[in-house]
């Protein structure tokens, strides 16, 4: 059974960083996509950064700039580190990963971020 799991989230100061990761194991495909998202009270979820295969990057336009998004693939493993963050950015951060091949999707359980003003 596939299972992602995410860690480092926390609370934070504006201006300050932090670095979230998220790791896949029971998996034994390789994942073509792994991206991260988040929600916010009251708000639908929201795609942050995405990534596919070796270079393919994407970001919101609100987070471009600020937040870089990294992966292993060999440690079937994602970061995003955030920079410049914003009380906006507050909320619920999620990781995502889709398999080649079928295409299956999986999430994580979510990471809390707070940024305070």
């Amino acid at each position: 059974q596939v299972q992602l799991v995410e860690s480092g989230g926390g609370l934070v100061q504006a201006g300050g960083s932090l670095r979230l990761s998220c790791a896949a194991s029971g998996s034994a495909f390789s994942f073509k996509a792994m991206d991260w998202y988040r929600q916010a009270p009251g708000k639908q979820r929201e795609l942050v950064a995405g990534s596919t295969g070796t270079s393919g990057r994407n970001y919101a336009d609100s987070v471009k700039g600020r937040f870089t998004i990294s992966r292993d693939s060999a440690k079937n493993t994602v970061y995003l580190q955030m920079n410049s963050l914003k009380p906006e950015d507050t909320a619920v951060y999620y990781c995502r990963m889709m398999t080649w091949g079928r295409g299956n999707v999986y999430w994580g359980q979510g990471t809390q971020v707070t940024v305070s003003s």
